[in-house]
């Protein structure tokens, strides 16, 4: 059995009087694909923005790789190996297409070869073709491979694929299915957070299911969608 690569433990999150996540606890080891569902308002983008460190968790800890997070920052839990993408994909719109990938590598302090990264990058998820293009010229499909390949540039280790399969037709879903599989494949674990249900299941190993704050369920696909509280507050049954 794989290692454990993230471990959250009675992870909780407040605002105000309103508690958004209370006592999360999940672990994901290492290749695995995990999918994480719930119902809009359930905690899945609080627990994403706690884990990626644009909030700060009131209760619990985040443990990645062995390490725990504490109050590091968003970029330096990126340079430790913990990616996300954001569900409307946000380039830099005075950039190409290739500059937009070569940003995250310079950050990181990549410099030398990050043209060639760059486009090794555009090349995994097929825009190489559009490296030198306006991220204003791509559709929606493209901007969303091109928010993918700028959340992979650093080669991830656990990558959060936050709704990117949002408004897609059948035919783009099946297309960013295929560039997560191939990631997948190339060693990267994936958390996918997704409201399109068929990509859940093709996708995930297992499911974990958040419902007003808490987690409800967590296992096998078939048998986490089958549970009645799982199909009440979920799938509306």
């Amino acid at each position: 059995m794989s290692e454990i690569v993230l471990k959250a433990e009675g992870v909780g999150k407040r605002f105000g009087g309103f508690t958004a996540l209370s006592g999360i606890d999940l672990e994901v080891r290492a290749g695995e694909r995990l999918g994480l569902i719930g119902p809009n308002g359930s905690g899945k983008s609080t627990f994403t923005n706690c884990l990626a460190g644009a909030f700060a968790s009131h209760d619990g800890a985040f443990t990645f790789k062995g390490e725990k997070l504490g109050r590091l920052k968003p970029h330096q839990r990126a340079r430790r190996g913990l990616a996300r993408t954001f569900q409307l994909p946000r380039p830099f719109k005075g950039l190409t297409v290739i500059e937009n990938i070569r940003v995250p590598l310079a950050y990181a302090g990549r410099d030398a070869a990050t043209e060639a990264r760059a486009m090794e990058c555009l090349e995994t998820v097929e825009l190489a073709g559009k490296a030198y293009r306006m991220p204003k010229e791509l559709t929606q499909v493209e901007l969303r491979r091109l928010e993918l390949a700028r959340a992979t540039a650093l080669r991830p280790e656990l990558l959060i694929a936050d709704e990117a399969m949002a408004g897609l037709s059948d035919s783009e879903v099946d297309q960013i299915l295929g560039l997560l599989f191939r990631l997948n494949e190339g060693g990267t674990t994936i958390i996918m957070i997704e409201h399109v249900m068929r990509a859940v299941t093709q996708f995930s190993q297992r499911l974990a299911v958040l419902v007003a704050g808490r987690k409800v369920a967590d296992g096998e696909p078939r048998a986490v969608l089958s549970m009645p509280e799982v199909e009440e507050a979920y799938l509306g049954r």
